[in-house]
């Protein structure tokens, strides 16, 4: 953050200042993590009020308080907090010129292409990335908020609950590359259909300026039919193009992968001004990371970055976030996948054809254990019945259900008759109990669910399941969850 006096900062949010300070670092919510000399932000939230913590976080290194009563140091005082913050983060993007703003949307897949996007970006100059999943109307400020004079690109993903969402976080963040990954059927229930995910979505593209670049999935055809929302250039990626496809657009051929399922492609730009190809091997497991890389390639195109040099970087590039398809390996050969940070029955779908593609390849036996999928409304039932046909069609020897919503996913699974084994059970200690007596070093285990399941501890309790006393392994720390105070 550029440093800012609280007398300045009251100018731009509209409050007043209590206090002197100068605020030198970015704005946080979070006391576990004080930025020193920064802005600490009190939200009042549903479990908690920020300004309980205030003179925590003061006394820790902030330099004052974002809050909307005075706290016992330097604060400035506003009627709305969250409007505040935005405020405050598109005065920073005003004064920074010199960065291109890369925002993107989707209903999944939003995490791995950040990361993509980031590792590209990096190599050309200063980058500021959206970290954990601060995508929503606190997290979009807060990461805009650690741009600096030197920072040459800013990446934000940007998350969505209803109409309008999207086109409020672009008024933050303008952005000069948008992109739209897909439509699926993640938060149906909050916005009602398919089609008002689409609506929203591409509120991105049409925040865009005139010379701005929409980059969109030629895959999806909700997402194709948002090049009629935005006067800016459009970019399209997908599979190689047909004959006659109009440029710009970025195809990818995959060529093949290696037992872990991690992909070789190859990449050609019709950029209009001639063809260029590249070959990618990907570190990052999946048959979905050739569409998320894909992705990533074509925003870092639209922003002038050249293909050898995108190619070289997406083959050295590694998630940087927690429990997206984490693979570890137990003391005793046991491999487990962690995808345990949300789920839709999209993303269910990928995760499993990976985990089939592992059995088949390397000949181990195959168990998939799923959680719940939340925020599906009336289409739960039917999503959980669709992922287990998934499971039975991908060939997973043992499903392990965790929870009441999986129990249609357990008879779906079953009702195909494909010869393997489900286990119900209703929480997740039961699962991880029945887990420590029934898997070997043979076995490889995808873990996924919704993040409200948090079976990301089980993927932990399972890995640890056999650790030698001599060696114990303490517990990673995970990214920062969420934007409340604490």
């Amino acid at each position: 953050m550029i440093a800012m006096t609280l007398a300045e900062i009251a100018d731009v949010v509209g409050g007043a200042a209590h206090g002197e300070a100068t605020v030198t670092g970015p704005a946080f919510v979070d006391t576990r993590a004080v930025e020193p000399g920064g802005l600490f932000v009190a939200v009042v939230g549903e479990h908690a009020d920020g300004h309980d913590f205030a003179e925590a976080a003061l006394g820790t290194g902030a330099a004052a308080v974002l809050g909307s009563r005075q706290t016992p140091g330097p604060t400035v005082v506003v009627t709305d907090v969250v409007e505040a913050l935005g405020r405050l983060a598109r005065h920073l993007i005003d004064r920074l010129p010199q960065v291109t703003v890369h925002a993107l949307t989707g209903s999944q897949g939003k995490t791995g292409v950040k990361d993509f996007l980031a590792a590209l970006l990096e190599a050309h100059g200063p980058t500021v990335a959206t970290a954990g999943n601060f995508n929503n109307e606190l997290g979009v400020p807060l990461t805009v908020l650690r741009a600096t004079e030197e920072t040459r690109h800013l990446v934000v993903e940007m998350g969505a609950r209803g109409i309008g969402h999207v086109a409020y976080l672009c008024t933050v963040a303008p952005p000069d590359v948008a992109a739209v990954l897909n439509v699926g059927s993640a938060h149906v229930g909050e916005f009602g259909s398919v089609d008002a995910i689409a609506r929203a979505k591409g509120e991105i593209v049409e925040a865009l300026a005139p010379d701005g670049t929409a980059v969109l999935n030629a895959l999806d055809p909700r997402v194709m039919a948002m090049a009629d929302r935005t006067a800016a250039r459009v970019v399209t990626w997908g599979p190689r193009p047909a004959a006659g496809s109009t440029p710009p657009t970025l195809a990818f051929d995959e060529v093949g992968s290696d037992d872990l399922g991690r992909h070789r492609m190859r990449l050609t730009w019709y950029g209009g001004g001639g063809v260029e190809t590249a070959s990618v091997n990907l570190c990052e497991i999946g048959q979905h990371q050739v569409h998320n890389a894909s992705a990533a390639a074509a925003m870092a195109l639209s922003a002038g970055l050249g293909l050898e040099s995108i190619a070289a970087s997406l083959g050295r590039a590694r998630s940087r976030s927690r429990w997206r398809m984490e693979v570890r390996e137990r003391a005793d050969g046991l491999m487990v996948i962690n995808d345990a940070y949300n789920a839709n029955p999209e993303s269910m779908r990928a995760a499993l054809e990976t985990l089939g593609a592992i059995g088949a390849r390397t000949g181990r036996r195959t168990l998939a254990v799923l959680g719940e999928m939340y925020e599906l409304g009336d289409e739960a039932g039917r999503g959980h019945r669709q992922v287990g046909h998934v499971a039975a069609d991908v060939g997973v020897d043992v499903l392990v259900a965790v929870g009441a919503m999986t129990e249609e996913t357990a008879d779906a699974y079953l009702a195909l008759d494909r010869g393997g084994e489900a286990v119900r059970t209703a929480s997740r200690d039961e699962a991880v109990e029945w887990l420590r007596h029934n898997v070997s070093a043979a076995d490889v285990v995808l873990v996924k669910a919704s993040r409200g399941a948090a079976l990301d501890i089980l993927a932990e309790e399972l890995l640890l399941a056999e650790q030698p006393p001599s060696e114990p392994i303490a517990h990673d720390q995970p990214d920062s969850e969420g934007t409340s105070n604490r």
